[in-house]
């Protein structure tokens, strides 16, 4: 039987050897015997890496969901930190690493689950790797225990919402006031429907229910802190995953923005940087999305302690703010979605600002965005990595730029 040496592993966690094959749950140094069929490894592994460790998850392998149990959190941590460093020296930038915050086990405050009904039951849980088979979920050491709770009130609403042709999918977020829930792909809510769901949300105490978009019950509020905010998010709107994550990339903009007086938050969201950071600036928070401007703007309104906050809908990938609009401000915070912020980074290399924080889920638009500002005059004073996503090849960063 032929023989395989993994000699790296890829940005989703397979491991890669050196005739650049993959084979899942592999590490780096570990030997392999067997063959490929189709692309599919099949064989057995003979030499294991002193980073591998016990996966703590009964269901690790069969879950669709990690990808990476079987690596101890020192190796994780350097790997991850690696995946940054590579991008930025694609574009031949230095920067300073600092420690990784990787968010604890159980940390993990939404999880989308998905739900079918069957003959005589309903299933709830994640897909089985690499199918479309639901895998049952009884133990997950990634989700806060108040979300598995809320299993048994997913298997109800499968039961009034899902076919058996096709799955629902069931987002359970936590807060302090309860779950909360939406429900998308589901069957169309009629009269008798609707009643049923409303009784249902205050039998399951479920705080707030949306159904294919439209809310349903609100029995109680789902507010999310955001320094000394409550916001009350859009069912389903976007969410740092763990709070601790959130707190580390906070802190890390808080920091950025030191001796900032007017600041301009770009993608915004909910204001989870607009609002802790409005504690020590004037802030204006520019989102595509109205109705999380609008989440954001109550928050502050019934909040004390802050400076002004003003909003702005706006798309700024068709619309970015230019030098024009961002002389009002010395800093600038920026969030953008995966793909980056080619456009605005390239209008404020351009324009007088000094100061941008920058967060991002992309250490590879990332870089090219900081291939931008480099090249305009900014130094990349600082990374810091952090890990919202344990035991998967998912990584953020917040960052410090000057000039």
């Amino acid at each position: 039987m032929p023989e395989f040496r993994i000699t790296r592993l890829g940005l989703k966690g397979d491991g890669i050897t050196e005739n650049n094959q993959y084979i899942p749950f592999a590490l780096p140094g570990e030997t392999f015997e067997g063959r490929f069929d189709n692309g599919i490894f099949i064989g057995n592994r003979r030499s294991d890496s002193p980073d591998r460790t016990t996966p703590p998850c009964p269901h690790f392998g069969t879950c669709g969901g990690c990808a990476l149990q079987h690596a101890t959190d020192e190796f994780l941590a350097t790997w991850k930190a690696e995946i940054i460093t590579r991008a930025l020296h694609a574009q031949g930038i230095d920067a300073p690493l600092r420690p990784i915050a990787t968010s604890p086990p159980r940390s993990r405050r939404r999880a989308t689950f998905s739900a079918r009904r069957t003959r005589k039951t309903t299933q709830v849980g994640f897909h089985r790797r690499g199918a479309t088979e639901i895998f049952p979920i009884e133990h997950c050491p990634l989700l806060k225990p108040q979300i598995l709770a809320a299993l048994p009130a997913c298997h109800v609403l499968a039961g009034l919402g899902a076919s058996r042709k096709g799955e629902i999918k069931i987002t359970v977020t936590h807060s302090a006031a309860g779950p909360d829930v939406d429900v998308r792909d589901a069957k169309p809510l009629d009269g008798p429907l609707r009643a049923r769901l409303a009784m249902f949300t205050n039998e399951l105490a479920l705080a707030r229910l949306a159904w294919n978009g439209e809310q349903i019950a609100d029995r109680a509020r789902p507010v999310q802190p955001m320094g000394k905010a409550g916001v009350l998010p859009p069912s389903g709107a976007f969410l740092q995953a763990t709070s601790e994550g959130e707190a580390a990339l906070t802190a890390a903009m808080q920091e950025a923005m030191t001796g900032a007086k007017r600041i301009a938050d770009l993608f915004a969201g909910c204001g989870t940087f607009t609002l802790p950071l409005a504690e020590q600036a004037e802030m204006h928070a520019v989102e595509g999305e109205a109705h999380m401007l609008e989440a954001l703007d109550a928050g502050w309104r019934f909040a004390t302690g802050l400076k002004s906050v003003t909003t702005e809908a706006r798309d700024l990938f068709a619309r970015p703010l230019v030098p024009l609009e961002l002389k009002h401000y010395d800093g600038v915070v920026i969030d953008p979605p995966r793909a980056g912020a080619a456009a605005q980074m390239a209008e404020i290399a351009t324009s007088g600002i000094g100061l941008v924080g920058a967060v991002s889920c992309n250490p590879v638009s990332f870089a090219r965005d900081a291939k931008t500002l480099t090249d305009a005059g900014f130094t990349l004073d600082w990374v810091q990595p952090v890990d919202q996503f344990r035991w998967s090849g998912h990584v953020e960063l917040a960052a410090k730029f000057s000039r």
